[in-house]
């Protein structure tokens, strides 16, 4: 079998207008997130996969981004295979924060990775 290398960035190289793809769950994503970033939890991602393909097709290539990683390149492979152009991002939202960019959080609270 034929297995390539699974297309993955630093949080360094993704654009600040890219299309980030958060698949994390509703807590960790109300914690803290990307602004503007499409969120659709792991659990439900084949049910919301128009949603996702229509994003991909609309803005090109999806970053995407879970925790620290695991999720995120599951999600990414899955795209991959289907023929869409997806990135994962390495380190995940830990990198994200480690790394100064920006997050929001659904309340008043400063935004913390959960």
């Amino acid at each position: 079998m034929n297995f390539s290398p699974l297309p993955s960035v630093d949080v360094a190289s993704v654009p600040v207008d890219a299309l980030v793809l958060d698949v994390r769950e509703d807590d960790e994503w109300a914690a803290g997130h990307v602004e503007g970033a499409l969120h659709v939890p792991m659990s439900d991602f084949v049910g919301r996969f128009g949603e996702v393909t229509e994003a991909v097709a609309e803005r090109g290539r999806a970053y995407v981004v879970c925790r620290v990683g695991g999720r995120s390149a599951q999600v990414t492979q899955y795209l991959v295979r289907q023929g869409f152009d997806a990135v994962n991002v390495d380190g995940g939202m830990l990198a994200w924060d480690g790394a100064g960019r920006p997050m929001v959080a659904e309340s008043s609270s400063p935004a913390f990775v959960l």
